[in-house]
Protein backbone atom coordinates (compact mmCIF):
# COMPACT_ATOMS: atom_id res chain seq x y z
CA UNK A 1 0.00 0.00 0.00
CA UNK A 2 1.80 2.82 -1.06
CA UNK A 3 1.33 5.83 1.51
CA UNK A 4 0.77 9.87 1.03
CA UNK A 5 2.59 11.66 -1.59
CA UNK A 6 4.07 14.38 0.19
CA UNK A 7 2.05 17.94 -0.51
CA UNK A 8 0.62 21.09 0.80
CA UNK A 9 -2.98 22.55 0.43
CA UNK A 10 -3.47 25.96 -1.53
CA UNK A 11 -3.84 28.40 0.85
CA UNK A 12 -7.08 30.02 -0.93
CA UNK A 13 -8.54 27.07 -2.12
CA UNK A 14 -7.56 23.94 -0.34
CA UNK A 15 -6.42 21.94 -3.66
CA UNK A 16 -3.24 19.77 -3.09
CA UNK A 17 -0.42 21.23 -4.19
CA UNK A 18 3.89 20.88 -4.75
CA UNK A 19 5.24 21.16 -0.67
CA UNK A 20 7.07 24.02 -2.10
CA UNK A 21 4.63 25.97 -3.69
CA UNK A 22 1.90 28.22 -1.66
CA UNK A 23 -0.94 28.52 -4.49
CA UNK A 24 -2.00 26.53 -7.15
CA UNK A 25 -2.46 29.61 -9.80
CA UNK A 26 -1.74 32.65 -10.90
CA UNK A 27 -5.57 33.57 -9.97
CA UNK A 28 -4.67 32.35 -5.74
CA UNK A 29 -1.32 33.84 -5.61
CA UNK A 30 -3.22 37.79 -6.46
CA UNK A 31 -6.18 36.58 -4.24
CA UNK A 32 -3.43 36.00 -1.38
CA UNK A 33 -1.37 39.06 -2.28
CA UNK A 34 -4.72 41.15 -2.12
CA UNK A 35 -5.76 39.79 1.19
CA UNK A 36 -1.73 40.43 2.41
CA UNK A 37 -2.46 44.09 1.15
CA UNK A 38 -5.65 44.13 3.52
CA UNK A 39 -4.27 42.75 6.21
CA UNK A 40 -1.13 45.19 6.24
CA UNK A 41 -3.46 48.45 5.79
CA UNK A 42 -5.78 47.59 8.34
CA UNK A 43 -2.66 46.56 10.83
CA UNK A 44 -1.44 50.38 9.50
CA UNK A 45 -4.81 51.66 10.42
CA UNK A 46 -5.19 50.27 13.80
CA UNK A 47 -1.66 51.64 14.56
CA UNK A 48 -2.56 55.11 13.58
CA UNK A 49 -5.98 55.03 15.32
CA UNK A 50 -4.05 53.91 18.28
CA UNK A 51 -1.26 56.63 18.33
CA UNK A 52 -4.30 59.47 17.67
CA UNK A 53 -5.88 58.11 20.44
CA UNK A 54 -2.94 58.24 22.86
CA UNK A 55 -1.99 61.70 21.31
CA UNK A 56 -5.52 62.55 22.11
CA UNK A 57 -5.35 61.57 25.96
CA UNK A 58 -2.39 63.14 26.69
CA UNK A 59 -3.26 66.84 25.22
CA UNK A 60 -6.68 66.70 26.73
CA UNK A 61 -5.85 64.76 30.34
CA UNK A 62 -6.50 67.00 33.01
CA UNK A 63 -3.04 68.53 34.44
CA UNK A 64 -2.25 68.88 38.33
Amino acid sequence: MPGIIPHRHCVICGKAIEPEQVTCSDDCQQTLEKERKKQRNFTLFMMAGFLILILLLFLFSPRA
